[in-house]
């Protein structure tokens, strides 16, 4: 039988898509918190040395993983300028590609929508 995938391995997909696409871009990694709702999930540097702080969001489609929830965010945003830090989100939307009611099983397909990460300025407005 099928297992449905739990929320922290779902969460665990979308960190894996996220971490290729930074090293891709360039980014050294310098922690990596996997855990569900504890955020940064990813420090990076960069090769000027600057530090980022990288959230990464998975959303069961058809739900957008592009929208974060602003209030908390601006907390976050927070934080990161005290660390000098830059803040990127990254949204990873998952869903079954046999229907949205149904779960995403272990080893088979499944449907992705990721737009890339999105900077998030953490500048006073």
């Amino acid at each position: 039988m099928n297992k449905a995938l739990t929320h922290q391995e779902l969460h665990n997909l979308a960190m894996n898509h996220v971490g290729k696409d930074l090293e891709k871009r360039g980014f050294e990694f310098v922690a990596i918190n996997s855990k569900l709702k504890k955020h940064p999930q990813f420090v990076c540097i960069d090769k000027n040395n600057q530090y980022f702080f990288v959230i990464v969001r998975a959303v069961i489609l058809p739900k957008n993983p592009n929208n974060y929830d602003v209030v908390w965010m601006e907390t976050f945003k927070n934080h990161a300028r005290q660390k000098e830090a830059k803040v990127l989100y990254a949204g990873v939307g998952l869903g079954n590609p046999d229907g949205n009611d149904l779960p995403i099983y272990l080893n088979e397909e499944y449907l992705i929508e990721y737009n890339g990460i999105q900077v998030i300025e953490t500048n006073f407005n």
